[in-house]
């Protein structure tokens, strides 16, 4: 059974950074394609970005040199390194492997 556990969220002034966690069972990340995303109140969810089996990364533009995801196999663990956050930033942050998802974990951006 695969599980995912999302940590890390919580209130954050402009221009801050978070780091966000996604510890997994069930499954072996080093050779999974996973993938963070975020759903704001009113909108649909979205992605941010995602990392293949092999390593490589993706963004959504408008998260791109501010965002870094990456993984640690020891830990099996997948992060989301998120700088100069921005209001527009805010939302529930999931964390996805094929069709499971974790409970999702609030990211505030406010002053």
């Amino acid at each position: 059974q695969v599980r995912l556990v999302e940590s890390g969220g919580g209130l954050v002034q402009p221009g801050g950074s978070l780091r966000l966690s996604c510890a997994a069972s069930g499954m072996i990340i080093s050779i999974a394609a996973m993938g963070w995303y975020r759903q704001a109140p009113g909108k649909q969810r979205e992605v941010v970005a995602d990392i293949s089996s092999g390593g490589r990364t993706n963004y959504a533009d408008s998260v791109k040199g501010r965002f870094t995801i990456s993984r640690d196999s020891a830990k099996n663990t997948v992060y989301l390194q998120m700088n100069s956050l921005e209001p527009e930033d805010a939302a529930v942050y999931y964390c996805n492997y094929r069709h499971w998802w974790g409970q999702g974990t609030q990211v505030t951006v406010s002053s």
